[in-house]
């Protein structure tokens, strides 16, 4: 593969709370000069994202209800209509990882529905993100299966922001975990992993197991394309 068809497996992530504008600016630059598919962004940065992302192979990737997912459908309609008036190109939005816990399936559906069909109107794909590392294999199961019949276009694991109990021993896009995703998905809708891909052999890795996106945190994206080397312990800050 070309640096280029590698870069565009790549959601830039710019998602640290404490970014300020000019960091914002840095990165999603930087993410247009490696020609990443998208910049991953908070809603508050689109109006720094979309004018320098305009006519250049970057598009505009918004979170909705990052990290928690615990709003109030409407409220999750309501930011994902301000990100799609502003342009975003790509919507991620985080389910209800404790209505998946407490087994409230329809719920959760119905909660995604709204939002993706908001999208689709717009021809706006929707990546589902699963607090992957808070549930177990089964819930992740069920939350794939709400996910796609809701519409969802990937399902994705994990935000990289999760403190909590973990479920299982590694963490994030985990191989076993992405895999267990792709099994999940079956075909029906595409995978993106997230959260502790710091390497090269990592990236590669899930490439060759049939991903189809993945969310890099900005320090690891000059990392997996050859750009430049980090250290373990840079790559631990980088979602």
């Amino acid at each position: 593969m070309t640096v280029k068809e590698l870069a565009a497996y790549i959601d830039h992530s710019v998602l640290k709370p404490e970014f300020n504008p000019d960091e914002v600016r840095r990165e999603v630059e930087a993410a247009i000069s490696y020609e990443c598919k998208t910049v991953c962004i908070n809603p508050a940065s689109i109006e720094i994202a979309k004018p320098r992302c305009e006519n250049t192979y970057t598009g505009v990737c918004v979170v909705v209800d990052f990290p928690f997912g615990c709003s109030s459908t409407e409220s999750k309609v309501e930011q994902t209509r301000i990100a799609l008036q502003a342009g975003a190109d790509e919507v991620d939005i985080v389910a209800n990882y404790g209505w998946i816990r407490g087994g409230q399936m329809g719920r959760a559906e119905a909660d995604l529905r709204a939002v993706i069909d908001l999208c689709h109107e717009c021809g706006v794909p929707v990546k589902v993100i699963f607090e992957t590392d808070a549930l177990t294999r089964a819930e992740i199961a069920a939350a794939a299966e709400a996910s796609i019949t809701a519409g969802a276009d990937f399902i994705k694991t994990s935000t990289g922001f999760y403190t909590g109990r973990l479920q299982h021993s590694e963490t994030g896009a985990s191989d076993d975990i992405v895999a267990f995703m792709i099994e999940c998905a079956d075909g029906r809708c595409k995978v993106k992993g997230s959260g502790a891909i710091r390497d090269a052999e990592h990236f590669f890795r899930l490439i060759d197991a049939g991903i189809d996106r993945m969310g890099i945190g900005y320090r690891t994206t000059p990392v997996v394309l050859g750009h430049q080397q980090t250290t373990p312990a840079e790559a631990a800050e980088t979602y």
